[in-house]
């Protein structure tokens, strides 16, 4: 955790300016959530005839719900701008939600994520209990928390009591490394909170691997077709075998240097990669 200085970001991103985005319907529906200690309720809720309602969304907030808005960067210029200059400088794709939590109250429960996450502090205190990872570097499809649930997780959790346990408050931010477990509410708080999760979409081997063969469509023998008696049976295991080799061919006659400016370029202008 560290704590920042004023910045441009600082001077833009308020409460009134989310309010603002409440009260107008700017947020599209689709990206709206209510959550109060547990799953989100139906979109439903904060519609009518398809399109956000503000009065629907004050209705559930006062009821204690958390509001997330989500993917500001789709909708707001400068955090757009923000969301390209991160990629830029690491090339890592990224998205942003804000989340609106009244006082004394809880969105989300425990849980962990499949990408690292910067959590900024706007407004009010928040406290994030925090546990190491039950899975190592999870990723979207493999090890995502809804995929290995299990409903002793949470005892067993409370019952260790966090490896870590962080107020949060304004001008201060936290890096949430993918993986870890975390338990972030404003229970004992008598304000409300708003904070900004920037989801960071860091690039993998796997990712390096899907490069690597993106030009394998362009050779005939990726593109011949597999006999049906070929995709079971004995018969198997040898087309296996003999894709495997050629593939094995196709990667040692690649322009590595060739290949390299191409994920280059990739890495800082592809939008939010699923991890």
């Amino acid at each position: 955790m560290y704590e920042r200085g004023t910045t441009e970001l600082d001077r833009t991103i308020t409460p009134e300016l989310l309010d603002h985005y409440i009260d107008t319907g700017c947020v599209h529906a689709s990206e709206i959530a209510l959550v109060k200690s547990g799953p989100s309720l139906h979109p439903d809720c904060h519609q009518t005839k398809g399109r956000t309602d503000p009065a629907k969304l004050h209705k559930h907030y006062a009821d204690g719900y958390t509001i997330r808005l989500g993917n500001l960067q789709r909708v707001i210029p400068f955090l757009t701008d923000a969301s390209h200059a991160i990629q830029h400088e690491t090339g890592y794709s990224n998205y942003l939600h804000a989340f609106l939590t009244p006082p004394g109250s809880q969105g989300l429960l425990h849980h962990w994520d499949q990408q690292m996450a910067v959590i900024v502090q706007i407004s009010g205190v928040k406290r994030w209990q925090l546990w190491r990872p039950e899975y190592p570097s999870p990723m979207r499809e493999y090890q995502e928390s809804f995929r290995v649930w299990n409903p002793d997780f949470i005892p067993k959790w409370e019952a260790a009591g966090p490896d870590l346990e962080i107020d949060l408050r304004p001008g201060q931010s936290l890096v949430l490394p993918r993986g870890w477990v975390h338990n972030p509410h404003a229970l004992d708080s008598d304000e409300r909170s708003i904070h900004l999760t920037f989801a960071i979409r860091e690039r993998t081997a796997l990712w390096l691997t899907e490069k690597l063969i993106t030009s394998a469509i362009e050779q005939p023998e990726f593109r011949r077709v597999i006999l049906p008696s070929k995709t079971r049976g004995p018969e198997l295991a040898q087309q296996l075998r003999q894709t495997r080799t050629v593939l094995v061919e196709y990667l040692e006659a690649l322009d590595i240097d060739e290949i390299a400016d191409i994920v280059s370029k990739a890495a800082v202008t592809e939008l939010e990669y699923t991890t």
